[in-house]
């Protein structure tokens, strides 16, 4: 998968200066990686492909509890609001980033450049000076989202992993309906992150592209089976939702917003997407199919999943199948796909800090650097995993505070500031002024919501603990 890595002597060459800042020196990964016309490059079958998988991650199957933070009719509706606004963002911020290269006459412009070019043509003195800023800041942003998710991901491994584990002694041919039962689990959740970490570390040492190629095939088939399964039970006797809320509390529907935000993962690829296709023109078109499906996705499998499961919905919708060996391989298909897609998701963070940590060093101790940085990345997103195991409320937490801002905040303001004094129609500025207030204020108070919940008692009813069913 070309996203995923390279081969390392090709990352040693990518360093033009090896006094650069992190952000200099992802910038100059990023253009290295730029397809002229008519070289190899992706098709748009495979930036389809890539798209999907960037967006269908662990936040899918959280969203029938958000659906349910939400209300019933709520919900959907605005989770299809969020998902439209998220994807004209995505639309504003490849404008921006042309808009800049064709200005600037470069041949790709990735986020954090967009931010720092567009804040050195601000009319605003103060800003132009510290135009750098804005890179650092996106830079910095991107790496807390896409930490945050691989933190998640470590949660969701190990909630499965502890569930399929510690019922296999009652697991049976026969799927039914789980019945509530506390049990107490027979190890602790962070046993299980603890047994994932090592096989997370081998994994993010490989960066040769045909290797992690294979690995990314296998994690699509994975998640496609298992998608398969989840759809084909929560469509079977779906209970009358006449007693389901179609307005939840005001309160829980800021964690909503949180979950919303951050099961739309792919912000922090589209523009490396586009960079790397044969035909970059063809991206919008790839963009709005793949979205597409991944809004009618959601939509379908959050309000299925809330009508299937009602009051007893978990953090994740894999807690709440049968305890079967049908529907526990699905549990294992879908954390096989996670456990590949981490590497993805690691890409963004490691192509930031990395190559400036490399750059401190001699070419001697280059390796050994580079591996104890990738050990320390994963190492930091198994203790955060550790110190807080709420799946639910890390997912609106890491959504709040930074995917918020990448995916609605700041495309919005480039928008205004780049456009502002070339005729910029009122409609527009009133609409980017509209986006950031919503994307701001879901920042403060979904941050504020998620923190307080984590201050609460775990209610093991609501909270991802495996040992609620049996």
């Amino acid at each position: 998968m070309s996203l995923l890595g390279r081969d390392y002597n090709s990352e040693l060459n990518s360093l033009d200066n090896r006094s650069q800042s992190p952000s200099e020196s992802s910038s100059s990964i990023t253009s290295e990686n730029v397809h002229p016309a008519g070289e190899a490059g992706l098709s748009m079958m495979q930036t389809l492909i890539h798209l999907l998988k960037c967006n269908i991650g662990t936040g899918l199957l959280g969203l029938p509890l958000a659906i349910k933070n939400a209300g019933l009719l709520v919900g959907p509706v605005s989770l299809l609001a969020i998902g439209v606004l998220t994807v004209h963002c995505m639309v504003i911020l490849l404008n921006c980033a042309q808009h800049l290269s064709q200005r600037l006459q470069k041949t790709f412009v990735n986020y954090g450049e967009a931010t720092m070019y567009s804040l050195e043509t601000c009319p605003n003195t103060w800003l132009r000076t510290h135009a750098v800023w804005g890179r650092y800041t996106v830079s910095f942003l991107l790496i807390i989202t896409q930490l945050g998710f691989c933190s998640v991901y470590f949660m969701f491994m190990a909630d499965n992993l502890q569930q399929m584990v510690e019922e296999a002694h009652v697991t049976s041919n026969i799927c039914q309906p789980r019945e509530i039962l506390a049990l107490t689990p027979i190890l602790d959740i962070r046993f299980y992150m603890l047994t994932i970490l090592p096989f997370l570390i081998l994994l993010v040492f490989i960066q040769n592209l045909k290797v992690l190629s294979v690995f990314s095939t296998l994690a699509n088939i994975t998640t496609v089976g298992s998608m398969a399964l989840i759809f084909e039970y929560i469509m079977q006797g779906i209970p009358y939702p006449s007693n389901l809320p179609l307005m939840a509390n005001w309160k829980t529907f800021l964690l909503f917003f949180g979950t919303a935000i951050f099961t739309f993962e792919g912000v922090g690829m589209v523009l490396p997407l586009k960079n790397q296709m044969k035909h970059p023109q063809q991206f919008s078109f790839v963009l709005y199919l793949g979205m597409s499906i991944v809004i009618i996705l959601y939509i379908f499998l959050g309000t299925l999943g809330y009508m299937k499961f009602g009051s007893d919905t978990q953090a994740s919708i894999t807690l709440n199948l049968p305890n079967c060996w049908l529907y526990q391989s699905v549990k294992l298909m879908y954390s096989i796909g996670i456990f590949f897609t981490y590497a993805l998701q690691f890409h963004v963070p490691a192509e930031i800090i990395i190559p400036f940590a490399v750059s401190q060093v001699s070419e001697s101790w280059a390796l050994f650097v580079d591996l104890s940085v990738r050990s320390g990345l994963v190492c930091l997103t198994c203790v955060s995993a550790i110190l807080i195991p709420r799946l639910d409320l890390v997912i609106s937490l890491v959504g709040s505070v930074s995917s918020s801002a990448l995916a609605l905040i700041i495309p919005a303001l480039l928008e205004i500031i780049i456009f502002y004094s070339e005729d910029m129609s009122c409609v527009t500025l009133a609409k980017d002024i509209m986006i950031s207030i919503l994307g701001l204020l879901g920042c403060i108070f979904g941050t504020y919501q998620a923190l307080y919940e984590l201050t609460q008692p775990i209610n093991h009813s609501m909270a991802n603990s495996t040992g609620v069913y049996a």
